[in-house]
């Protein structure tokens, strides 16, 4: 089950072009890492002080997609010019959970921060499944029914509508489902 994540061949073809021009412009993977973080955060600033609806909509929407297209392109931007290193990598991880943190601060004007705080511990679960499945030699298992792809459409439904609290429960129970679910697939790998 690899939810909207079965798409990422097709934005990878996307960003194709932009991938070029970075190689060419010998922009570091980690600039990208930290853009990131950065669309991330102005995502969920968004989130907070914009009134619900197309006025927090659009900008939530293209700030995570800019997030996406950035956690996209710096991988494949250091296998494109051969700087992938191990730095790199733990980098990435670490780029890719703070982003996820950073856009979910953005609900804590919105809805209570125990429900804030749940959400961003699940959120960061089925990737520490994955990473703990990596590290004890299974393939990297990403994709599920509440990936960062489905948490990032999430986000920008509860910008447009107002919907808080019920997009966090969503988040939280569908981020706990996709790490059970990456957990059984990784359980069975290492059988």
């Amino acid at each position: 089950m690899n939810g909207l994540y079965a798409l990422k061949p097709w934005y990878a073809s996307r960003l194709s072009g932009v991938r070029a021009a970075l190689v060419r412009r010998e922009v570091s993977p980690d600039t990208l890492t930290a853009a990131g973080v950065v669309s991330a955060a102005g995502a969920g600033a968004a989130v907070a002080w914009l009134p619900a609806g197309p006025l927090a909509a659009l900008p939530v929407a293209v700030l995570l997609a800019a997030r996406l297209a950035f956690a996209n392109l710096d991988g494949a931007l250091a296998r494109d010019t051969g700087r992938t290193t191990r730095r790199g990598a733990v980098l990435n991880e670490l780029g890719d959970r703070a982003a996820d943190l950073v856009v979910l601060a953005g609900f804590t004007v919105l809805a209570p921060l125990w429900l804030v705080a749940v959400a961003a511990l699940a959120a960061t679960l089925p990737s520490w499944v994955s990473l703990a499945g990596t590290a004890a030699g299974a393939p990297r298992r990403n994709g599920g029914p509440v990936g960062k792809t489905e948490r990032c459409l999430l986000v920008v439904i509860a910008a447009a509508t107002g919907w808080a609290v019920p997009v966090l429960v969503v988040i939280a129970a569908g981020s706990a489902l996709t790490a059970v679910v990456r957990f059984g697939w990784v359980w069975r790998k290492l059988a």
